[in-house]
Order: C-alpha cells, then structure tokens, then sequence
C-alpha cells in the first residue's frame, strides 16, 4: 500500500478508535460489560469492514481504474451484506449487547467516514506524476531556430 493510502487509512482508523472508546466507555456505564464489549465490537467490525474495503478499493484503482466506481458500489453492496449476516448470526447473542453494539456501528461508521473526508482534503495527492512526464519529453539540444 503506497504511503499516501497508509496515510489516510490511519487518518481514518486513528480517529474511529478514539470515538469507539468513547462509545464503550459510555455502553459500560449504561449497559454494564457486555454494554462495553457489544460497543468493543462495533468499533472493530467498522474498522475491519472500512479498512479492507479502502484496501480493496485502492488496489483496484491502481490495477483496473476502469473498474473503480463500479468496484466502489459493489464493495459498498458487499459490505452491507455482510454486516446484515454479522448481525443476524448474533441477533439472539448474550455475549454482549446488541443496542451497544448498533449505536457503535453507526457512531464509529460516522467518524470513520468524516475522518476520511478530512484525511482526503488535506492530503496533497498529485495529478500528474512527475516521472512519467519527463519520460515523454524530447530532450533539446543545441538552439532552436
């Protein structure tokens, strides 16, 4: 992963965990352990899916870019998909509370999506890069008349 796309994916990652400890915090105070483990949860499903998902994206950007939006709505489709599965298959769960842990997933999902709003604005991405421009050029020699 290129250093600008580690850049952001920490950008983003760094201020969900912070917002998701939070969460945990106020779930074990509301809703006792398992408040905090289901919010423990939630904070780490959001960072899995987000992550690997700007993984995948960004990958298929530098392979396919032909591919990207449509791979970007498909990931987006995939995503749902699985967090539908995830929480159906601990829908009857007593290991931790699932209110916990669904006021997590939105709460961590909203930070980790203004955190990389953030993280892309201020990032300097080049439009052009350099090396293949002065590849292209013909070099001058002599004057020009």
């Amino acid at each position: 992963m290129p250093s600008q796309d580690t850049r952001t994916l920490l950008q983003s990652a760094v201020p969900t965990a912070a917002v998701g400890a939070i969460v945990a915090v106020v779930s074990g105070v509301v809703a006792g352990g398992k408040g905090a483990l289901g919010a423990v949860v939630g904070t780490v499903v959001v960072i899995a899916f987000m992550g690997l998902g700007m993984f995948v994206l960004q990958r298929t950007a530098k392979s396919l870019p032909q591919l990207f939006q449509a791979m970007g709505m498909m990931l987006y489709v995939a995503q749902l998909l699985l967090l539908l599965i995830f929480m159906a298959l601990f829908k009857d769960t007593t290991l931790f509370n699932p209110k916990a842990f669904a006021v997590a997933l939105v709460v961590a999902t909203v930070a980790w999506m203004a955190a990389q709003a953030r993280a892309h604005m201020k990032a300097k991405i080049l439009y052009v890069e350099p090396d293949s421009e002065q590849k292209d050029k013909p070099e001058k020699s002599g004057s020009s008349a």
